[in-house]
């Protein structure tokens, strides 16, 4: 532990040097119930790599062109430095605090408060953003099937109340059931893009090797979308106390996910583009790509159900973003940041009942009030989701900024590495902010940094004006 985070009374519950001492503190938590398969399934369902094609791609398309593959890799290249990050603390400290007790290890108490407040509204707003794309495309499917739509607000319930009930029942089972489900659904994607591969040829397309009609401005604004495309990648490390040996397994677990996620991106973005080019249609404006790619390929059936994929794989995202903010404010009212009854987990389910009903309620409630005025269900997928991305940019920053000095400091670790990576990852998240800041997004969106900075100026006003009233009534 830091000792400038220990004098300043710093939330720095994270448990070092031992799988030992993980087992010995696991705040009531299951210890060693996930085998490193389902750990990876955490980061994997963070992730949700089966949206990309339904959503990002096209979306990076209209800005990146023929470079939309490109605008991938170079994400994906650096994303990576910031895996090596999170994946470096993760080999020495275990715990349900996910990057807040890292940064909690090192920076002040208002930094690692700031860590703390932004990692749980990124998880909450990415919960939230996928229960707003779960009611948006079962309706759409709906309608197509039936010709009727259901009730938004009891589908926005479903969407975030069978989650809820997961996470509390077993942490075994929401592990299995994300696995499963995106298991599932990436390899029906994954046939079609090799079936659309084998109609083409197994030759190039010189169109995108050329990256012809691709301007810098494109690619740049591209890459940072491409960027947000990884956001959960590193919820492994909120199973820090039930994951079975955990200072190996998360380590992986969130290098794994960061590699397999980046490698699937490109081959999508890359086949995409290429199979919407053969039947003609304008990936940017097609707004049913993947069913294109699977009359392409010749298995036109494939199209709805990759579509129900999708959906649940939505569920997932929901499902895995709930369990590792229920561990993370679990943590922060360990830590006095929340409230003490938050601190409980119940007895045979050893899962965090309280903040798992109550990271879940601050999911369905914005989506609620968003669906009652009438917001569709894409609005609110892309608002939220643009939301969450502010909190997760800046706590992966704070993590790269202070894994230096937590190294030197506490395991006497200096090399070209450390004293490289993390500042190349740390310039990666300042770009991906200023990229989403500037040029100044229109509409709604334009307001989300002011919502975000008002949300961190009253949480850290009160962390202060609480630590103030500690230290007075201490002096008293």
């Amino acid at each position: 532990m830091g000792t400038a985070a220990q004098s300043n009374g710093a939330a720095h519950l994270a448990l070092e040097g031992s799988a030992g001492n993980a087992k010995a503190t696991g705040y009531g938590l299951r210890q060693s119930a996930l085998s490193p398969v389902e750990t990876l399934a955490q980061s994997i369902s963070g992730v949700a790599p089966t949206l990309a094609p339904f959503m990002t791609i096209p979306l990076i398309f209209t800005l990146s062109g023929n470079g939309t593959w490109l605008a991938f890799a170079l994400a994906t290249a650096a994303i990576l430095p910031v895996a090596w990050c999170v994946g470096r603390f993760a080999r020495y400290s275990a715990s349900p605090g996910s990057l807040y007790s890292y940064a909690a290890m090192i920076l002040p108490p208002w930094l690692a408060a700031t860590a703390a407040w932004s990692l749980l509204l990124a998880y909450v707003a990415t919960s939230a953003a996928n229960i707003g794309g779960f009611y948006h495309y079962t309706n759409v499917m709906l309608e197509t099937a039936t010709g009727r739509t259901a009730p938004t607000l009891f589908l926005a319930a479903m969407a975030a109340g069978v989650p809820m009930w997961i996470a509390w029942r077993d942490v075994k089972i929401s592990a299995r059931l994300m696995l499963m489900i995106e298991v599932v659904s990436v390899s029906l994607i994954l046939t079609v893009l090799v079936l659309v591969q084998s109609h083409h040829g197994l030759h190039g397309d010189p169109e995108q090797a050329h990256l012809r009609g691709m301007t810098g401005s494109g690619l740049r604004e591209g890459i940072v979308l491409a960027l947000f495309s990884f956001v959960g990648f590193e919820s492994a490390t909120a199973l820090g106390s039930e994951a079975r040996d955990p200072l190996k397994t998360i380590p992986r677990a969130v290098i794994l996910t960061s590699i397999l996620a980046g490698a699937f991106f490109m081959i999508c973005a890359f086949v995409e583009v290429l199979g919407l080019r053969m039947s003609g249609h304008d990936l940017g404006t097609s707004g049913d790509a993947v069913h294109v790619l699977a009359t392409v390929g010749g298995l036109p059936m494939l199209g709805p159900v990759i579509d129900v994929g999708a959906l649940v794989s939505m569920f997932a995202g929901t499902l895995a973003c709930l369990t590792a903010a229920a561990r993370v404010l679990l943590l922060m009212a360990h830590d006095g940041l929340a409230h003490g009854s938050l601190r409980g987990t119940h007895a045979r389910n050893g899962t965090p009942g309280g903040a798992i009903l109550a990271t879940g309620l601050g999911a369905l409630l914005p989506v609620a009030v968003l669906a009652a005025c009438h917001s569709s269900g894409l609005d609110v997928y892309g608002w939220l989701g643009t939301l969450a991305t502010y909190g997760f940019v800046v706590s992966y920053g704070l993590v790269c900024f202070a894994l230096p000095r937590y190294l030197r400091d506490h395991h006497g670790v200096v090399n070209w590495a450390t004293r490289t990576i993390p500042w190349i990852a740390f310039a990666a998240m300042v770009f991906a902010l200023i990229g989403n800041l500037y040029p100044v997004p229109e509409g709604a969106y334009g307001k989300l940094p002011y919502i975000y900075l008002g949300y961190l100026a009253v949480t850290i006003g009160l962390f202060v004006a609480r630590r103030s009233k500690r230290n007075a009534e201490a002096k008293a």
